[in-house]
């Protein structure tokens, strides 16, 4: 009886260990768990809640997946990161409405020179730089001052990531990009001429998702939401350690649209999947949803007032959202809006390589806000602002103080940072050549700083830059006035079936546009149009914009002149004449 029990025994304890090694082969190794809850058959997908899986331990603020350049970083503000709808428009011989063009998002095609002469040792050093140069058709002074957009940052790394992707798989997005436009009455008109890869929106967008998870590391936590009519849960957030992830993988490439478009619903159980994490603690942790859609909802709320109210609320509980929108039919009004939230960003996407580079190139950079609540105010009796280039809150500028939401790290080559610098258009009100100014801002945790300095305008003659940096973002700047002043102008006079009254001419040169209000959500897509007078103006400019091309020696703003050449060569309405 004896050795039976020593055999029994002896058994349990074999057992024991081996069991125990097991356990800890699983820790060590991990047991990869496929967690994917999305069933297109039945409904037992939708808002349920979520398991949350522990991480295991907490880190310092460097960690994470490393950034694609192990030197210094530079900022760029949120909101848009380029123009892609405005050029994929009059590519395809549309005319854009003019939201499409967005200061930030065109500065965040090219890298500036942001005047830094010092060594920044701290999170945030601005840097300020000003110009006078005269207008290319009136001839006129225009005063600027540029606030360059630095960080002492070195070997940037991101924090650990809890991210939520929300996919759009509504019935729009079966079509290939590029291929229709809606008018304002929202009837569809094809096009022939879109993207070549043959693939869908829904194609292209899972596939560049399958790209994005090879960025988490992990102790990053992954989870996705579905939606269409209503809303699914499609994986947990769950730690990225402990999923397998090919499995994932294989079932998102397996994702079919269907249904409508409620955007409120996806965002909203996006949210939820957070429930159990709104206490981490933000210096380890970084919270993001990123939101895809081809934004042409059909059904649901179609007020922003969901979506946006949701997006501030996450904001304001340490959620940030990065919305991607796909294809040409975006409406980048509504996002823009979304992106003056603290946090967000957006991008837009028109083919299959675009969307890959997107999702793929600067993704640390895109979930990482690092400055938050910028304000740089003007303590000066000879100048006030007049206009702010290169942010969201542009409108929201006065006399005296600019005002930024949130700052992301940014590319740095060359000693030049992409999109990092803000424009001021400044209006000269006296011989007062000296200027104070004041910058605050808040780091990740709320801590504030603030730093002053004196601007003096030491020169007087025009067309003096003190950098090739103001230079470039001058030009800028006057080419997207001019581009959104020729769309408004081309817009109004087709809705009242007039002759074109041009904003823009030789005597008062180029002036700031003035904002327009669109209806909400579905865009106007109209036949490109341009009349006579622009035509001549675009010439005009495109001569100036060449000649200033050449001085900055930047040959990657070619691009801006393919866009200029194409208006140019348009063929012009009969009915659109001069403006006499």
């Amino acid at each position: 009886m004896k050795e039976t029990t020593k055999i029994i025994y002896s058994s349990m304890m074999i057992v024991l260990v081996i069991a125990a090694g097991f356990f800890f082969y699983s820790r060590q190794h991990g047991t990869k768990v496929d967690d994917w809850r999305y069933n297109p058959g039945t409904d037992l997908a939708s808002k349920f809640s979520s398991p949350i899986m522990a991480s295991p331990s907490r880190m310092q603020f460097a960690t994470g997946a490393a950034s694609p350049e192990a030197s210094n970083i530079g900022f760029a503000v949120g909101g848009s990161k380029d123009i892609n709808n405005f050029r994929a428009n009059i590519e395809n011989n549309y005319l854009p409405i003019s939201t499409d063009m967005t200061y930030e998002g065109l500065f965040y095609d090219y890298y500036f020179d942001t005047g830094e002469t010092e060594q920044c040792n701290d999170l945030f050093c601005p840097s300020y730089t000003y110009a006078i140069s005269e207008d290319p058709f009136s001839g006129e002074e225009d005063y600027y001052l540029s606030v360059g957009l630095n960080s002492g940052i070195k070997d940037f790394e991101r924090k650990k990531l809890n991210l939520v992707i929300v996919l759009d798989i509504s019935g729009s997005m079966n079509s290939p990009f590029n291929k229709y436009y809606y008018d304002q009455f929202g009837n569809q008109h094809e096009i022939e001429d879109f993207d070549d890869s043959g693939k869908t929106k829904m194609e292209v967008a899972a596939e560049s998702v399958v790209s994005l998870l090879d960025h988490l590391e992990d102790d990053d936590r992954f989870g996705m939401v579905l939606f269409e009519s209503k809303a699914h849960l499609a994986k947990p957030l769950s730690r990225v350690g402990d999923t397998d992830l090919q499995e994932i993988r294989d079932h998102i490439l397996e994702i079919s649209p269907r249904g409508g478009t409620q955007m409120s619903a996806g965002m909203e159980l996006g949210t939820e999947l957070y429930n159990k994490l709104l206490d981490i603690d933000s210096s380890e942790y970084e919270n993001r949803i990123i939101f895809l859609t081809d934004a042409m909802p059909n059904r649901g709320e179609t007020s922003k007032q969901g979506l946006l109210g949701m997006t501030e609320e996450n904001s304001e509980n340490g959620i940030y959202s990065t919305f991607i929108g796909i294809g040409v039919d975006f409406n980048t009004e509504l996002i823009e809006h979304i992106t003056k939230i603290r946090g967000a960003n957006y991008h837009s996407v028109h083919s299959a390589k675009e969307f890959d580079e997107r999702m793929d190139e600067g993704f640390d950079y895109m979930v990482t806000p690092l400055v938050f609540n910028l304000n740089l105010q003007i303590d000066a009796d000879g100048y006030e602002i007049e206009k702010v280039y290169g942010s969201p809150e542009a409108n929201e500028a006065t006399g005296e103080i600019m005002k930024v939401n949130t700052l992301f790290p940014s590319r740095k080559e060359e000693g030049e940072t992409k999109g990092g610098i803000v424009l001021l258009k400044l209006k000269k009100i006296s011989d007062d050549a000296e200027i104070k100014l004041i910058a605050s801002y808040e780091d990740r945790e709320g801590n504030k700083e603030i730093s002053e300095v004196e601007v003096t305008f030491t020169e007087d003659s025009p067309n003096f830059y003190e950098n090739k940096g103001i230079r470039k973002g001058i030009l800028l700047a006057r080419y997207a006035d001019l581009m959104k002043n020729w769309i408004n102008d081309e817009r109004e006079s087709l809705d009242a079936g007039e002759t074109i009254r041009p904003s823009v001419d030789y005597i008062e040169g180029i002036v700031v546009p003035e904002p327009v209000v669109l209806g909400q959500w579905e865009r106007r897509s109209t036949p490109l149009v341009v009349s006579n007078h622009y035509i001549q103006l675009v010439k005009d400019f495109r001569n100036y914009f060449e000649d200033e091309m050449d001085a900055i020696d930047d040959a990657t703003l070619h691009q801006e002149v393919d866009i200029l050449n194409k208006l140019i060569e348009h063929e012009v309405l009969p009915r659109h004449i001069d403006y006499e």
